[in-house]
């Protein structure tokens, strides 16, 4: 029997979250499945915690303490899903859970789920399922759509040095249909189509415990945004190492692999869905959601392309803000929606100021 663990990262997001867990239960309920779901709260202050207490005991509740963001909320629930004690627990917990299953000495699977999504049918035993009949893929993931329906671009190809600069910026508000942001976010292929990527939105990811275990945890210096991308480049590039041959802790090799030089070890699996209410941590906090969205570009840029390009990134950065700052600054001087250009003024100089 496959076994799983659902990793859940939640800040502020109680009532989602509560929808979250329902549905991945409905989900594995009667797949054959053994499962764990493991909830990192980041300090919200929503009374997250006690619902999951009063509601959901059979969840494994992680209090964080501080918020630790996305990859560093996940580590700690890896941690302690990777090590053999939370297995038994597991085990035992079931016990008094008839709806869950044990996962007795072995995990072969990690969920990351996000806390604003809702499982449709049998969409985490279908991933699963994928992954037990095609040993050689390291990860897969599901269609993501938006709750009016539409699909949601979850696709991704390895970032090529001119998407760091049209792609979420300024200039893409200018130009949005670019031919670097297309690509990179693989407008050009369908997206109902089962297709081998370079990586994959972290909303919902499922990944091989063995391929954990050979790449290493998320890096936690990404508090947000890229961590994902960053993480499946090292996926990659283990992989073309051959991962599946066992686990191991060597340090990660630089970074990053072109394309072109690994077998598909990351595949987009369209027939499982999960819908998405995107944002709904970090549309709490807009000028910090801009700051760490891009920081943690930087950092990525800087780990594939190295210091220089990096900085000519950042003062690139700067100076496209500045321009929205400054363009907000003269509507509001001439009397144009003045609370709205307030609120961007405030945004963009704190980022501005950040960077």
């Amino acid at each position: 029997m496959p076994t799983v663990a659902i990793i859940i990262v939640s800040w502020n997001t109680r009532d989602l979250l509560r929808r979250c867990i329902a549905t991945a239960h409905a989900s594995l309920a009667g797949a054959g499945i053994g499962y764990r779901v493991v909830v990192v709260d980041n300090a919200s202050g929503d009374g997250t915690p006690d619902m999951l207490r009063a509601e959901h005991p059979e969840v494994e509740l992680i209090e964080s303490g501080a918020n630790l963001g996305f990859a560093g909320g996940n580590n700690l629930a890896l941690r302690r899903v990777l090590s053999a004690e939370f297995r038994a627990k597991s085990s035992a917990a079931s016990e008094a859970h008839s709806q869950l299953a044990p996962l007795n000495a072995q995990l072969d699977y990690v969920l990351l789920l996000n806390p604003d999504t809702e499982v449709v049918g049998d969409a985490i035993p279908r991933l699963v399922g994928y992954l037990e009949a095609h040993p050689h893929i390291a990860a897969v993931g599901p269609r993501l759509r938006y709750p009016d329906g539409g699909v949601q671009p979850s696709r991704r190809r390895f970032p090529s040095r001119g998407v760091y600069f049209w792609e979420s910026t300024p200039l893409e508000q200018r130009w949005p249909g670019n031919p670097w942001a297309r690509r990179y976010r693989c407008a050009d292929t369908p997206d109902d189509a089962e297709q081998p990527v370079d990586w994959l939105v972290g909303a919902a990811l499922l990944v091989r415990r063995a391929a954990i275990e050979r790449a290493g945890l998320l890096d936690d210096r990404f508090h947000m945004y890229s961590e994902e991308l960053e993480w499946q480049r090292r996926i990659q590039r283990m992989g073309a190492r051959g991962w599946e041959l066992g686990g191991g802790s060597e340090a990660p090799p630089p970074n990053p692999p072109s394309p072109s030089s690994h077998p598909p070890r990351i595949v987009y699996l369209p027939s499982a869905t999960i819908i998405h209410h995107e944002g709904k941590s970090s549309e709490q906090a807009l000028a910090r959601r801009y700051l760490n969205f891009q920081r943690s570009r930087l950092r990525d840029a800087r780990m594939a392309y190295g210091a220089g390009f990096a900085g000519r990134l950042r003062w690139f950065l700067r100076a496209a803000y500045a321009a929205e700052l400054a363009t907000e600054a003269a509507k509001w001087l001439l009397g144009h929606r003045r609370a709205l250009r307030a609120q961007r003024i405030g945004i963009y100089w704190q980022v501005v100021r950040g960077l």
